[in-house]
């Protein structure tokens, strides 16, 4: 069972020097910002993959492509160890993100609303940013679906208690009319969940909502190792994430939602950790099975655009 991610570690200078100098196979999973294609391998646009796939399947039944903490795109807010994306939402989403890790904290100045946060680092975004970036992008993309897992940060002076954050986003819901947007209970199929955000709780909330877990609950069944000791605890990382693969192969017909974090922290640049992961185990995996049809879950990572070809291998996953 994974380890859920506990708030940003102040990891000091001497950590990143361990981390340095990633692997870097032939034919690896690296590719610049600037590769990113608006077609995968098996010819799906990356903008409205969801819209080729028939309305009865159940979201359950799919390969979602995410991405971890997925507003920290900017070092300047926060430091180099927090910077976790390149892509901003809408290019995320263009490009076939279809699950967005957001998390809140509350905004100075503004006593109704939530700022989003990469533990107590504001990233100079609002929740209304955020939603409204998405319903842009679903208003012109109307055959897909984004799944939000919305996260109660409770980190820094602008901490709220589970009273306070429920208190504002109701004040989102109803007082900014957002409620339209979303999809509130239980998995939906893609017919259902087309055109809306599908929400996952990850606050205290007594709404009967699909309550997130960085462990194992009735929705969920999640790895997230970010931090593990030893002596090469991204080889142990990469175990979790094929285990986690192989179990979601193994079970098709499962009725929780696998998440499988390809992210990892303990103490290494988001960069590297990323990059060596990739190459050692997430793309040998993936590219050995590209015939292979199976229903991953949701699927998180850092730094899409430096992984363009997993994305899409992700995307593809859905047509085997």
């Amino acid at each position: 069972m994974g380890i859920a991610r506990r708030e940003l570690l102040s990891w000091g200078a001497g950590f990143g020097a361990a981390a340095l100098g990633g692997l870097a196979l032939p034919g690896s999973a690296s590719a610049s910002p600037s590769a990113a294609a608006s077609t995968t391998p098996r010819g799906l646009p990356t903008d409205s993959w969801m819209s080729r796939l028939n309305g009865s399947t159940s979201l359950l039944d799919l390969t979602i492509p995410g991405t971890h903490d997925s507003c920290c795109e900017n070092p300047a807010y926060g430091t180099e160890w927090s910077h976790t994306q390149n892509w901003g939402l809408p290019q995320q989403l263009t490009e076939g993100v279809r699950f967005l890790d957001i998390r809140c904290n509350g905004l100075q100045g503004a006593p109704d609303e939530l700022g989003i946060y990469h533990s107590d680092n504001y990233q100079h975004l609002r929740l209304q940013d955020v939603l409204d970036q998405c319903r842009s992008f679903l208003r012109s993309h109307p055959g897909e679906t984004v799944l939000m897992r919305l996260r109660n940060e409770r980190a820094g002076g602008q901490a709220l208690d589970d009273t306070e954050f429920m208190r504002r986003i109701n004040h989102y819901l109803d007082g900014l009319g957002y409620r339209g947007l979303f999809h509130f209970y239980g998995w939906p199929t893609l017919a259902t969940a087309r055109g809306k955000v599908v929400l996952i709780a990850d606050f205290t909330n007594p709404w009967g909502l699909i309550d997130w877990s960085s462990g194992e609950n009735g929705y969920f069944d999640t790895q997230d190792l970010w931090q593990t000791g030893g002596t090469d605890p991204l080889g142990t990382k990469g175990q979790r994430i094929v285990a986690q693969f192989d179990k979601a192969f193994l079970n098709p017909g499962y009725s929780k939602m696998f998440v499988n974090f390809l992210s990892y922290a303990g103490g290494y640049w988001p960069k590297t950790s990323s990059q060596t992961l990739m190459d050692r185990s997430i793309y040998p995996y993936l590219n050995a099975r590209t015939q292979q049809r199976a229903r991953f879950g949701i699927v998180p990572m850092d730094f899409p655009d430096f992984h363009v070809n997993v994305l899409q291998m992700l995307i593809d996953k859905n047509f085997v």
